[in-house]
């Protein structure tokens, strides 16, 4: 597959690109500072940009087969920056005719299927308090998302952390075979499964150890 990725400079994004790379899939990175991220691959293809920029955006995903969406916020980012990055993503999606985006957001983010217990209300109420606009961009982005008539998944995460690969990971809802948190490499994984598995199209699944 050829993938488009957007955040590949980030934690999450690295362990993504690599596993990709591993498994033969080719991948074209939309990053600010391409200087920021020092893989060099014959079948990774590295385009200077903002997601900001629609045209930027168009580039990356002309010729793909999927797009993978790992960008988030960081100091300084505006507090629109998932939605409208997703919104000029699913623009550009539908001009070249790509159907399928992965796209990584929190367990903050409530789905339907979830059945919340006291840590995690307690843990979104955390959140509407101390970020609220960052909850409130995952949100909407989401909604972007539901309204593109796209194939979309929405992967969630918990509390990420650096540990190893083990693929012994859950895949469930929040409060629904579930636990408090995941490794990057684990998250990566499951993100790149959905590049072609088409099970969780529409919903909104929650990966932990």
């Amino acid at each position: 597959m050829n993938i488009a990725l957007f955040g590949a400079s980030g934690k999450t994004g690295r362990q993504f690109l690599q596993q990709a790379l591993d498994q033969g899939h080719s991948v074209r990175a939309l990053l600010r500072t391409p200087g920021k991220l020092d893989l060099k691959h014959p079948n990774l293809t590295v385009l200077q940009g903002d997601v900001l920029s629609p045209g930027d955006v168009q580039r990356t995903v002309e010729g793909t087969d999927a797009v993978v969406s790992v960008f988030g916020h960081v100091k300084g980012s505006p507090p629109t920056l998932q939605t409208d990055g997703t919104r000029n993503i699913v623009t550009a999606m539908k001009a070249v005719g790509i159907r399928k985006i992965i796209s990584l957001s929190g367990g903050g983010l409530p789905f339907e299927r979830d059945e919340p217990k006291f840590p995690d209300r307690l843990i979104r109420g955390i959140m509407k308090l101390f970020v609220p606009k960052i909850l409130a961009d995952a949100e909407a982005h989401a909604e972007v998302l539901k309204q593109s008539g796209l194939d979309w998944v929405i992967v969630r995460g918990p509390r990420l952390n650096d540990g190893p690969f083990t693929g012994a990971y859950r895949v469930g809802w929040v409060g629904v075979n579930a636990s408090t948190k995941v490794s990057r490499a684990d998250l990566a994984d499951f993100i790149l499964k959905q590049v072609t598995d088409s099970r969780f199209v529409g919903q909104m699944p929650f990966v932990s150890d």
